[in-house]
Protein backbone atom coordinates (compact mmCIF):
# COMPACT_ATOMS: atom_id res chain seq x y z
CA UNK A 1 0.00 0.00 0.00
CA UNK A 2 1.20 3.01 -1.14
CA UNK A 3 1.55 6.14 1.29
CA UNK A 4 -0.93 8.90 1.30
CA UNK A 5 0.00 11.76 -0.39
CA UNK A 6 0.74 15.11 1.35
CA UNK A 7 -1.89 17.60 1.27
CA UNK A 8 -1.15 20.40 -0.84
CA UNK A 9 0.12 23.82 0.34
CA UNK A 10 2.21 26.69 -0.31
CA UNK A 11 5.70 25.34 0.81
CA UNK A 12 4.95 21.44 -0.51
CA UNK A 13 4.94 24.31 -3.87
CA UNK A 14 7.76 26.31 -2.96
CA UNK A 15 9.73 23.18 -1.78
CA UNK A 16 9.19 21.62 -5.27
CA UNK A 17 10.23 24.68 -7.31
CA UNK A 18 13.48 24.80 -5.89
CA UNK A 19 14.15 21.26 -6.55
CA UNK A 20 13.51 22.05 -9.77
CA UNK A 21 15.58 25.14 -9.89
CA UNK A 22 18.44 23.10 -8.55
CA UNK A 23 18.09 20.17 -10.75
CA UNK A 24 17.11 21.65 -13.83
CA UNK A 25 17.76 25.08 -14.11
CA UNK A 26 15.11 28.40 -14.51
CA UNK A 27 13.95 27.41 -17.99
CA UNK A 28 12.18 24.08 -16.60
CA UNK A 29 10.59 25.87 -13.44
CA UNK A 30 7.21 26.35 -14.72
CA UNK A 31 3.41 25.52 -13.09
CA UNK A 32 3.30 22.38 -15.22
CA UNK A 33 6.21 20.94 -14.32
CA UNK A 34 5.48 22.05 -10.92
CA UNK A 35 3.16 20.06 -10.76
CA UNK A 36 4.30 17.15 -12.53
CA UNK A 37 6.71 17.19 -9.83
CA UNK A 38 4.11 16.61 -7.14
CA UNK A 39 2.12 14.28 -8.89
CA UNK A 40 -0.86 17.00 -9.39
CA UNK A 41 -2.32 18.68 -12.29
CA UNK A 42 -1.31 22.66 -12.97
CA UNK A 43 -4.90 24.00 -12.02
CA UNK A 44 -4.52 22.68 -8.37
CA UNK A 45 -1.54 24.63 -7.66
CA UNK A 46 -3.41 28.17 -8.55
CA UNK A 47 -5.48 27.91 -5.23
CA UNK A 48 -1.74 28.31 -3.31
CA UNK A 49 0.32 30.50 -5.86
CA UNK A 50 -1.27 32.67 -8.28
CA UNK A 51 1.29 32.44 -10.93
CA UNK A 52 5.16 31.62 -11.73
CA UNK A 53 6.01 35.50 -11.20
CA UNK A 54 4.61 34.68 -7.50
CA UNK A 55 6.35 31.24 -7.67
CA UNK A 56 9.58 32.78 -8.30
CA UNK A 57 9.56 35.39 -5.77
CA UNK A 58 8.54 32.85 -3.24
CA UNK A 59 11.41 30.20 -4.41
CA UNK A 60 13.84 33.27 -4.15
CA UNK A 61 12.92 33.98 -0.57
CA UNK A 62 12.88 30.41 0.41
CA UNK A 63 16.29 30.70 -0.35
CA UNK A 64 17.28 34.41 1.12
CA UNK A 65 15.76 31.93 4.59
CA UNK A 66 19.37 30.19 4.62
CA UNK A 67 21.16 33.49 4.79
CA UNK A 68 22.15 33.44 8.35
CA UNK A 69 22.28 36.99 9.44
CA UNK A 70 23.33 38.50 13.25
CA UNK A 71 22.86 41.32 15.40
CA UNK A 72 25.31 44.57 14.31
CA UNK A 73 28.92 44.76 16.45
CA UNK A 74 29.65 48.40 15.53
CA UNK A 75 33.30 47.70 16.25
CA UNK A 76 33.87 45.18 13.96
CA UNK A 77 30.84 46.66 11.17
CA UNK A 78 33.22 46.10 8.17
CA UNK A 79 34.43 42.39 9.00
CA UNK A 80 30.84 41.48 9.41
CA UNK A 81 29.09 43.50 6.45
CA UNK A 82 31.94 41.05 4.47
CA UNK A 83 31.07 38.01 6.34
CA UNK A 84 27.40 38.66 5.26
CA UNK A 85 28.23 38.85 1.88
CA UNK A 86 30.09 35.99 1.80
CA UNK A 87 27.70 34.00 3.45
CA UNK A 88 25.31 35.15 0.86
CA UNK A 89 27.42 34.63 -2.22
CA UNK A 90 28.01 30.94 -0.54
CA UNK A 91 24.53 30.17 -0.57
CA UNK A 92 23.38 31.82 -3.93
CA UNK A 93 26.22 29.63 -4.88
CA UNK A 94 24.70 26.49 -3.91
CA UNK A 95 21.56 27.36 -5.71
CA UNK A 96 21.39 27.31 -9.56
CA UNK A 97 20.26 30.05 -11.95
CA UNK A 98 19.23 31.65 -8.67
CA UNK A 99 20.89 35.11 -9.51
CA UNK A 100 18.84 34.72 -12.34
CA UNK A 101 15.37 34.67 -9.93
CA UNK A 102 16.96 37.76 -8.24
CA UNK A 103 18.18 40.01 -10.52
CA UNK A 104 14.13 39.02 -12.10
CA UNK A 105 12.35 39.90 -8.53
CA UNK A 106 11.30 42.40 -6.54
CA UNK A 107 13.09 41.44 -3.11
CA UNK A 108 9.62 41.93 -0.83
CA UNK A 109 9.58 38.40 0.62
CA UNK A 110 10.19 38.45 4.88
CA UNK A 111 13.46 36.88 4.28
CA UNK A 112 15.13 39.19 2.06
CA UNK A 113 13.79 41.89 3.63
CA UNK A 114 15.54 40.90 7.07
CA UNK A 115 18.88 40.22 4.89
CA UNK A 116 18.52 43.95 3.51
CA UNK A 117 17.54 45.23 6.91
CA UNK A 118 20.90 43.15 9.04
CA UNK A 119 23.20 44.93 6.12
CA UNK A 120 21.72 48.31 6.40
CA UNK A 121 21.90 47.92 10.74
CA UNK A 122 25.27 46.46 10.09
CA UNK A 123 26.57 49.53 7.66
CA UNK A 124 24.86 52.38 9.72
CA UNK A 125 25.76 50.87 13.28
CA UNK A 126 29.43 51.63 11.49
CA UNK A 127 28.88 55.30 11.09
CA UNK A 128 28.01 54.52 6.93
CA UNK A 129 26.16 58.06 5.87
CA UNK A 130 22.29 56.72 5.49
CA UNK A 131 22.34 57.79 1.91
CA UNK A 132 25.70 55.79 1.09
CA UNK A 133 24.37 53.11 2.76
CA UNK A 134 21.09 52.21 1.45
CA UNK A 135 23.12 52.92 -1.84
CA UNK A 136 25.68 49.78 -0.80
CA UNK A 137 22.64 47.53 0.21
CA UNK A 138 21.84 47.75 -3.48
CA UNK A 139 25.50 47.42 -4.94
CA UNK A 140 26.51 44.44 -3.13
CA UNK A 141 23.14 42.47 -4.37
CA UNK A 142 23.89 43.33 -7.78
CA UNK A 143 27.58 42.10 -7.11
CA UNK A 144 26.75 39.10 -5.43
CA UNK A 145 24.29 38.04 -8.55
CA UNK A 146 26.57 39.19 -11.34
CA UNK A 147 29.27 36.40 -9.86
CA UNK A 148 26.94 33.91 -9.23
CA UNK A 149 25.05 34.43 -12.62
CA UNK A 150 28.08 33.54 -14.21
CA UNK A 151 28.61 30.55 -12.47
CA UNK A 152 24.68 29.35 -13.49
CA UNK A 153 26.09 29.74 -17.04
CA UNK A 154 27.91 26.54 -17.01
CA UNK A 155 26.70 23.19 -18.36
CA UNK A 156 23.81 21.36 -16.39
CA UNK A 157 25.42 19.27 -13.58
CA UNK A 158 28.96 20.49 -13.96
CA UNK A 159 31.87 21.06 -11.47
CA UNK A 160 31.62 25.34 -11.08
CA UNK A 161 35.45 25.27 -10.54
CA UNK A 162 35.73 22.91 -14.03
CA UNK A 163 33.19 25.36 -15.44
CA UNK A 164 35.39 28.80 -14.80
CA UNK A 165 38.74 27.10 -15.91
CA UNK A 166 37.61 25.93 -18.87
CA UNK A 167 36.36 29.20 -19.32
CA UNK A 168 39.94 30.90 -17.87
CA UNK A 169 41.43 28.85 -20.70
CA UNK A 170 39.59 30.11 -23.68
CA UNK A 171 40.45 33.57 -22.73
CA UNK A 172 43.91 32.76 -22.25
CA UNK A 173 44.10 30.90 -25.56
CA UNK A 174 42.08 33.88 -27.28
CA UNK A 175 44.45 36.59 -25.20
CA UNK A 176 47.89 34.89 -26.54
CA UNK A 177 46.70 34.84 -30.31
CA UNK A 178 46.35 38.45 -30.40
CA UNK A 179 48.81 40.27 -32.15
CA UNK A 180 51.95 41.51 -29.58
CA UNK A 181 52.75 44.82 -31.46
CA UNK A 182 48.74 46.21 -30.74
CA UNK A 183 47.83 44.69 -27.22
CA UNK A 184 51.00 43.86 -25.52
CA UNK A 185 49.34 44.65 -21.77
CA UNK A 186 46.72 42.39 -22.87
CA UNK A 187 49.27 39.45 -23.96
CA UNK A 188 52.07 40.12 -21.39
CA UNK A 189 49.53 40.30 -18.38
CA UNK A 190 47.19 37.26 -19.70
CA UNK A 191 48.82 34.94 -16.97
CA UNK A 192 47.77 37.63 -14.20
CA UNK A 193 44.29 37.81 -15.92
CA UNK A 194 43.22 34.57 -15.85
CA UNK A 195 45.20 33.17 -12.59
CA UNK A 196 42.33 34.21 -9.71
CA UNK A 197 38.84 32.14 -9.62
CA UNK A 198 35.89 31.53 -8.33
CA UNK A 199 35.58 32.64 -4.55
CA UNK A 200 39.47 34.58 -4.75
CA UNK A 201 38.13 36.76 -7.87
CA UNK A 202 35.01 36.99 -5.47
CA UNK A 203 36.92 38.14 -2.69
CA UNK A 204 39.15 40.11 -4.54
CA UNK A 205 36.28 42.07 -5.92
CA UNK A 206 34.32 42.60 -2.38
CA UNK A 207 37.79 43.96 -0.40
CA UNK A 208 37.81 46.68 -3.27
CA UNK A 209 33.92 47.74 -2.57
CA UNK A 210 34.44 47.93 0.86
CA UNK A 211 37.57 49.59 0.81
CA UNK A 212 35.62 52.52 -0.69
CA UNK A 213 32.59 52.10 1.10
CA UNK A 214 35.09 52.86 4.04
CA UNK A 215 36.27 56.00 2.63
CA UNK A 216 32.91 57.14 2.77
CA UNK A 217 33.36 56.42 6.79
CA UNK A 218 36.73 58.14 7.10
CA UNK A 219 35.60 61.23 5.35
CA UNK A 220 32.19 61.80 7.22
CA UNK A 221 34.01 61.88 10.98
CA UNK A 222 32.90 60.27 14.33
CA UNK A 223 29.50 62.16 14.24
CA UNK A 224 27.73 60.19 12.01
CA UNK A 225 28.23 57.17 14.14
CA UNK A 226 25.79 55.90 16.93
Amino acid sequence: MSAPRPVLSRDLIVAAGLRILDAEGLDALSMRRVAQELGTGPASLYAHVENKEELLGLVYDEVMGEIRTSEPEPERWLEQLRELVMETFRVFGSHADIAKVALSTIPAGPNALRVGEAQLAIMLAGGVPPKVAALMVDRLGLYVCSDTYEGSRRAGGEDPASFTGELSGQIEEFCRSLPADRFPDLVAQVGNLVDARGVERFEFGLDLILRGLLSHVEAAGPTTKG
